[in-house]
Parts: C-alpha cells; structure tokens; sequence
C-alpha cells in the first residue's frame, strides 16, 4: 500500500515529465515565417572588398532566424560572406554581445550563380517583434552589377575597410538608401504563426513616408497588429515595388522591376507562412499610357482587370486569401491632357474592385485617402506633396482604416 507522501511524490514526479515534455512538443510545432522582405527590383552598382551594414525592422519575432542573399540581377556568380546578423543600436552600430555570424551550408561564404539565391543556414537568436537587425555583409571580391531594392528608405551603411561585418561601432565610409542582395530575414515561430504579404507598387513601398522610420503603411499596420494579443502572432511583408506595374515589366525609370504578373510566386504565394495577400496595384499600368510611347505601356481599365483576375486565381489555387484595396487618387490640380482618360480607367477598376471582383475581402484605401469634396484628389492632409503617395499621416491612415477582423474569417 502507497503512503500518501508516496502518492504526492509520484504524481509531482509525473507533472515534472509532463513539463519536461512540453517545451519540446511546441519547438516540434514551430515553423519558419517571413517576417520581412525587400523585393530586388534593379541592377545596382559593384562592389569590392567592401563591407555593407543593413538595418531591417521585424514585423514578428522567433528563436531562430534565416536570410536569404540574392543574386537575380547580378551578370556572374557573386561572392558573399562572411555575414553577420545583430541587434541594432544608433546609426550604424550594434547592441553589444547580440552579433551573431551566419553560414550558409556550414560555411562562412556563399557562392550565388547568375539569378540565384542562397538561404542562410538557420542561427539560435531570440528576436522579438518590431525589432531592428543589423545585416552585415562583406564583399570579397568583384561583384559586377549588384542586385538591389532601389528604394529602401533605410540608411545603409558601406565601408572599404575590409570586413568589418562583425564590427560593434562601424568604420567610417558611405552612406546610401537601398538594399544590397538582401531580400528575405525569416523566423522560427509558433505553430500559430501566419503571414500576410502586401504586393504592390511605390504606395506599398512606403515613398512619401520618413526614412528610417519605419512609417510605411504596413508598418504601421504590423504594430497595430502587435497591439493586439489575438493578432500578434501574424506577420506582415512588404513585397512593393516603386513603379512596378501588373501587366509589363519595367522599362526604367519611372517603372521599376518585373510585372507582378512574373513575380506574383516568388514575391507572395511562396513565402513561408503565407495565409493572406493584400494587394494594391495598377496606377503605374494606367500612368504609363501618358509616359510611354509605345502601345505595349497603353492598356485598358479592363486588361488591368484581367490580369488581377489572374493573380486571384493562382492565389485561389494555393489556398490563399488575397484582398483588393482600390487605386488611391492621383490627380494634381494642374490638368494634363492625360488625365482624364487615367481617372475614367481609375474609376472603371475601382468600380470593379468594390463591386464585381473575385477578392476574398476589399479594403477601400479611395475612400479613406480621397479628398471628400475633391474624390480625384488627396486629401491635403494626408498629401506627401506629389500628389500621388501619402505621407507619414496618410500611411497610419490606411493602416488604421483595415478592419482586423478579416484576420479571423477563416479560422
């Protein structure tokens, strides 16, 4: 027969083995989860036994982490490495005892060919969410034309004092405002965990907000989304390009980088943890008609139509939900002989976005951003001053009109 000090030993015995066991369970259902992104839209210059530091800012934390490295625009295979990942302190420096050295298949250099990519191995690092990461990167060699995000509004760092990517106060050097080869920071999170990913163009991207403020809409949306214990588990990744368009790729300045038709996989459906799709495009697909001469850059209101009825579709077949926000206006107060032809296709997809697509949900950015007794035109609050991106108040603007609970429809 047991004593009862007998059965209160066994049964704490048993509750330790249970609390044992449980931490192991939920790291076996954690899984990996963008928690940012900066999509490579152009060829940059080289670089050469240099040294770039690049500041990122999460949107959801995790025990581990991962980045992948991109060499789509590049003419030849580069050399990358070592890289280094931090906690950011001021300017370009790093929080002291948080450097961490990244490799990539157990090296500490990688090798990425013409067009290719290379995923970092993953490291232990706690990292919360809405944390800033300093990515250091050392070029070796001769890179030829680098691949880049031509509109970062984040301050990068480059020095030519060797590798210094391990360097707690950075060397001197340079600074500029794009991203190099980096396009991907990913987390080891819960089970829980999901993504949204905003595909879209300038507007998306944040131009018109405050560099190095992390002001962009889906910013603001992503602490919005921490605020919220039932929501924070949800990552949010900016896959906008400044000028890209739905339906060609871009033909330089002003249109940047391929169509979202043929980046549409690789930008959104694929990103691990992926669940919802905001997208926002078509602006520069009407612009272009008063900016380029030739008839591949004139398109009708209802091609645009057609081909975000094929974006919908591929998402559809993943098992995605995919959201449309309406065109925001763009209209100046100093008529062009263009304009009123790009409003009426403005209006016409509008229209279409509200009433008659195949979204899972609208989010109506018109309204919210438009002027109430001027509706082709921005509110003068929210005007970043071109007329055709938001500022600062206009981003948070958006962010704060999202209903939250699309997040929980599909639950």
């Amino acid at each position: 027969m047991f004593h009862s000090r007998s059965i209160h030993a066994v049964f704490g015995l048993l509750l330790c083995l249970l609390a044992a066991a449980m931490p192991a369970q939920s790291a076996a259902d954690d899984q990996w989860v963008a928690s940012w992104a900066a999509v490579p839209d152009s060829a940059g210059p080289p670089l050469q036994t240099q040294t770039v530091r690049q500041i990122i800012r999460t949107s959801l934390g995790g025990s581990s982490l991962r980045i992948r490295l991109s060499n789509l625009l590049g003419t030849a295979p580069v050399i990358i490495g070592p890289v280094h990942v931090a906690l950011h302190d001021d300017d370009a420096a790093i929080a002291p005892g948080s450097d961490r050295a990244l490799t990539f298949g157990g090296k500490s250099a990688v090798t990425i060919a013409k067009g290719d990519s290379a995923l970092s191995d993953p490291v232990k690092m706690e990292v919360t969410a809405l944390q800033e990461l300093a990515v250091s990167l050392y070029l070796p060699t001769h890179t030829g034309p680098s691949t880049i995000h031509g509109i970062a509004l984040q301050t990068a760092y480059i020095t030519r004092i060797g590798d210094a990517t391990a360097a707690k106060i950075f060397p001197a050097g340079e600074t500029v405002k794009n991203r190099f080869f980096l396009t991907d920071v990913e987390v080891l999170s819960g089970a829980d965990a999901r993504a949204i990913v905003m595909v879209g163009d300038s507007i998306t991207d944040g131009v018109g907000s405050t560099a190095d403020a992390n002001r962009r809409w889906p910013d603001a949306l992503a602490a919005r989304l921490q605020s919220d214990p039932e929501l924070a588990s949800i990552a949010v990744v900016n896959a906008g390009i400044s000028g890209n368009r739905i339906l060609n790729d871009g033909a330089g300045q002003p249109f940047m980088g391929p169509s979202v038709l043929s980046r549409f996989d690789r930008d959104a459906l694929s990103k691990p943890g992926v669940r919802w799709i905001l997208f926002m495009a078509g602006i520069n697909d009407i612009s272009a008609a008063g900016l380029l001469a030739t008839p591949k850059g004139h398109v009708s209101a209802q091609q645009i139509i057609d081909g975000i009825q094929v974006l919908i579709g591929q998402a559809h077949e993943k098992d995605l939900k995919i959201w449309g926000a309406t065109l925001l206006p763009f209209k100046s107060p100093m008529q062009s002989a263009h304009m009123e032809e790009a409003e009426a296709k403005r209006q016409i997809v509008n229209a279409w976005i509200r009433t008659g697509s195949t979204f899972d949900a609208v989010v109506d950015f018109d309204r919210v951003i438009r002027d109430p007794t001027h509706p082709d035109r921005f509110l003068p609050a929210f005007d970043s001053g071109d007329h055709l991106h938001p500022n600062d108040a206009g981003y948070a603007a958006m962010a704060a009109s999202l209903d939250l609970r699309l997040f929980n429809q599909d639950k």
